[in-house]
């Protein structure tokens, strides 16, 4: 297994905690039209539909997102096109998709910087008072620090009536611990709250458990596997489940929480050999609902990724209606990760790309900014 399996977060990406701009300008969570998430997606996975792909072994050699850093960059420039794009009447969105779109995260904070230095006003509240709906939710999610980003969904995911479970479970249980321990000081810093006691007020049980543990970002981060535990925890897991009446729940929480994601997938591999049965159809079997969607999350990271991940993306574009707000931030806080692997599974496990679902999908300058992102 070579060591760029799961991908890092991009070095120098994150400012530091503090260093993020005022949530001001940013809507308050839940504050995007058309509330956040859209569509309702089951939040059962295709179980039976595509079975899950290992990571191929070409792909284990390190990840790439679809978005680079411009090589000849130039803030004030950047920023210029912007306003220019939007005085007087009408926006000139062609011009804000060629900018966002061609620019890494760190570029367009220091656009953002550049613009006030020049105009004397907040870009953000510019491209809100311009944009609206999906284009608006899209553009703001780009020019978020990535970290920010991230605690901000979670804080949306859990502010007002409901959870949406699926975002604390699509961040917490796929992010490094590196990202974890920075969100954590971001949603504390930014929205002066503490994310644990949130977790816990918001969910309960072995659910609530699994994303405190996960919050804690102390998952074992050793790439090398050690094949004896692989074995012991495949028959701790065997008897703590399928091999007895009831579920011993907390020993799958002890294990999927701490193991290296290299070592989870020793142990699944150590469990279809002594069960018969894969590890992740035993997890369907002895949980329901929230917690068997964080443990399956859990293991698919530890298998592939970018599958997961494009399982999440097709979920969200299946059927009638989309659900834009999942679209939206996976292509987002991956596309300077691993967004070329996602796109490969993508095509792998439903036989189209995803830019010819996206552009089925979506429309007008959404569509345009989704695919400029995603690349062809």
């Amino acid at each position: 297994m070579g060591g760029g399996a799961y991908p890092q977060a991009p070095t120098g990406g994150y400012p530091g905690a503090g260093g993020y701009p005022a949530p001001g300008g940013y809507p308050a969570p839940g504050g995007y039209p058309g509330g956040f998430p859209g569509g309702q997606v089951p939040s059962q996975y295709p179980g039976g539909q595509v079975p899950f792909p290992n990571q191929p072994a070409a792909m284990t050699q390190g990840t790439q997102g679809t978005i680079q850093p411009a090589s000849n960059f130039d803030a004030m420039r950047d920023a210029e096109i912007l306003r220019k794009a939007m005085k007087g009447l009408g926006t000139d969105e062609q011009a804000i998709v060629d900018v966002v779109a061609n620019r890494s995260n760190d570029q367009r904070q220091k656009i953002k910087a550049a613009f006030k230095t020049m105009c004397g006003k907040d870009l953000i509240k510019d491209l809100k008072s311009e944009l609206s709906g999906n284009m608006e939710e899209l553009i703001l999610a780009m020019f978020m620090p990535s970290t920010y980003y991230d605690a901000w969904s979670l804080r949306n995911a859990m502010k007002g009536a409901g959870t949406q479970e699926r975002v604390l479970i699509e961040i917490l249980c796929t992010r490094t611990n590196q990202e974890i321990r920075d969100i954590v000081r971001c949603y504390e810093s930014e929205f002066g709250r503490d994310l644990e006691k949130d977790i816990r007020s918001d969910t309960s049980g072995h659910f609530e458990r699994l994303l405190v543990s996960m919050r804690q970002g102390n998952r074992d981060e050793n790439l090398n596997v050690n094949h004896q535990m692989a074995q012991e925890d495949a028959q701790r897991l065997y008897q703590a489940g399928e091999g007895r009446l009831g579920t011993d729940e907390s020993c799958f929480n002890m294990i999927l929480a701490t193991r290296s994601f290299p070592q989870l997938r020793a142990t699944m591999e150590a469990y279809s050999r002594m069960a018969n049965r894969d590890l992740l159809s035993s997890v369907s079997r002895e949980f329901s609902g929230n917690v068997e969607s964080g443990l399956k999350a859990i293991l698919q990271c530890a298998l592939n990724r970018s599958a997961f991940f494009a399982e999440r993306l097709y979920c969200s574009m299946k059927g009638a209606g989309t659900d834009d707000s999942t679209l939206v931030r996976i292509v987002v806080t991956r596309s300077e990760i691993d967004l070329e692997q996602i796109k490969q599974m993508f095509t792998q496990m439903y036989q189209k790309t995803l830019s010819t679902m996206i552009a089925s999908d979506t429309s007008g300058d959404y569509r345009k900014l989704l695919l400029a992102i995603v690349g062809q």
